[in-house]
C-alpha cells in the first residue's frame, strides 16, 4: 500500500486501455483516493471507464488549454480535498496534419497546437495542483523517447521533447517546495490515442524484437507500476528524471539476437 492515504488527480483516461486508467486502477489498489478529469465529447467515455473502477471515482472537467477550467478545477479540489498529493499528466494531442509523415508540410498552427496541448499542458496541470501541495507532492507525466526521430511521430515527437524540457524546469522551480516532477518514457502501448497515429503499427511490431526484456504493447501494467513508484514517497529523492519503461529499447541500437553470437574465425 505505497500510496495509502494519497489523493491523486489522474488525467487522460479515455477507456480501460488508457495508461491513465491502469495508473488509476493500480493507485486505488495501493490505497490512493483518485479523481479523474476529462472534457467535451470524451467525458462520457471517461465516465463509463470510471464506473469500472472500485470505487468509481468522480470525473471533473478539465480542458488544459482553458484557463477558466484550470481555475475552476483547483477550486473544486480545494473544496473537496483541501490538498493534492500527486497528479498524473497523460495528455497529448497533435492535429492530423502534424503527424503521419508530413513533418515538412505541417502548418505553424498545427505545430503550435501539438506543443500547447502536449507540453505546455504539464505546466498548466502544475498550476492546478501545486497550490494544494502544502506538504510537497509529485507530478508525473507520460513521455515517449524524444532523443530520436521516430517514423510518423513528427511534431508530436517535437512536443515530447518540449515536454521533457518543461519537466526539468518544473523540477527546478518546484523542488524548493518539496514537489517532484518526473516522466515515464513508455514503450508503445496500444491506446486509443496511439491507434490514431499512422505508423504506430510499425513501431508496435518492431518493439518486441528490439526490447531485451520483450514488450507487450497490450499491457500498460509495467508503465503504471513505475508511475506508482514515482508518485509514492519511495521516490522522495527523485525529481527531473525520465524513467524508461520500454523493455530496454532505449539502451540498445538493434534487436537482440535470438542466441549467442558466433565466434569470430
Amino acid at each position: 500500500m505505497i500510496l495509502e492515504g494519497k489523493k491523486l488527480l489522474v488525467t487522460g483516461v479515455v477507456n480501460r486501455h488508457s495508461i491513465g486508467y491502469a495508473i488509476a486502477e493500480r493507485a486505488q489498489q495501493e490505497g490512493a483516493e483518485v479523481i479523474l478529469t476529462s472534457f467535451g465529447r470524451v467525458k462520457r467515455m471517461t465516465e463509463r471507464s470510471a464506473a469500472r473502477l472500485d470505487p468509481a471515482p468522480d470525473v471533473l472537467d478539465l480542458d488544459v488549454n482553458d484557463d477558466g477550467d484550470i481555475a475552476a478545477l483547483r477550486a473544486e479540489l480545494e473544496s473537496r480535498w483541501g490538498r493534492v498529493d500527486g497528479a498524473v499528466h497523460a495528455i497529448a494531442f497533435a492535429p492530423a496534419d502534424a503527424i503521419g509523415g508530413q513533418f515538412m508540410a505541417t502548418p505553424r498552427e498545427s505545430a503550435k497546437a501539438a506543443f500547447e496541448t502536449s507540453a505546455y499542458s504539464l505546466k498548466a496541470l502544475a498550476e492546478v495542483v501545486t497550490p494544494l501541495m502544502d506538504d510537497g507532492g509529485a507530478l508525473l507525466g507520460l513521455d515517449f523517447d524524444a532523443t530520436v526521430a521516430w517514423p510518423s511521430y513528427d511534431w508530436m515527437g517535437v512536443a515530447k521533447a518540449a515536454l521533457e524540457s518543461v519537466n526539468r524546469y518544473l523540477a527546478r522551480d518546484l523542488g524548493p517546495s518539496g514537489i517532484r516532477a518526473n516522466l515515464v518514457s513508455a514503450g508503445p502501448v496500444h491506446t486509443a490515442a496511439a491507434s490514431g497515429i499512422s505508423g504506430f503499427g510499425q513501431l508496435e511490431s518492431l518493439w518486441g524484437d528490439a526490447a531485451p526484456l520483450g514488450w507487450d504493447s497490450r499491457d500498460p501494467g509495467p508503465v503504471a507500476d513505475a508511475a506508482l513508484f514515482l508518485l509514492s514517497d519511495l521516490a522522495r529523492g527523485i525529481t527531473g528524471e525520465i524513467v524508461h519503461v520500454d523493455g530496454g529499447v532505449h539502451a540498445v541500437g538493434a534487436a537482440v539476437p535470438d542466441g549467442p553470437a558466433d565466434d569470430a574465425d
